[in-house]
């Protein structure tokens, strides 16, 4: 078992920034894909960053150039880095893994229980 635990979340003006961070703990070894999902109120869940084992990163067309994904402490820690943030960022953002590769935004087996973004215009 992998339990995450995300936090960072907050209350910005539109171009305003903000960083999450996504502590995992358990069973850690091997978790070949870490992401940040959101979804916002009425809307299905999108997949928004992430990264593989060797570094490899992916993210959503909407945020490239102002999020930005990263990975800590061999990997049980992971961030996201959200600049230049816009009212349709606003959602709860929920960070997730699994010991399978990463495939372009598939259902991963962990997840947390999320941190919300609100950006207001």
């Amino acid at each position: 078992q992998v339990q995450l635990v995300e936090s960072g979340g907050g209350s910005v003006e539109t171009g305003g920034s903000l960083r999450l961070s996504c502590v995992a703990s358990g069973y850690t070894y091997s978790q070949h894909c870490m992401g940040w999902f959101r979804q916002a109120p009425g809307k299905e869940r999108e997949g928004v960053a992430e990264i593989d084992s060797y570094g490899s990163k992916n993210y959503a067309d909407s945020v490239k150039g102002r999020l930005t994904t990263s990975k800590a402490n061999a990997g049980n820690t992971l961030y996201l880095q959200m600049n230049n943030l816009k009212p349709k960022d606003t959602a709860m953002y929920y960070c997730a893994s699994d010991h399978k590769y990463c495939e372009g935004f598939a259902d991963l087996h962990y997840w947390g229980r999320g941190t919300q973004v609100t950006v207001s215009s």
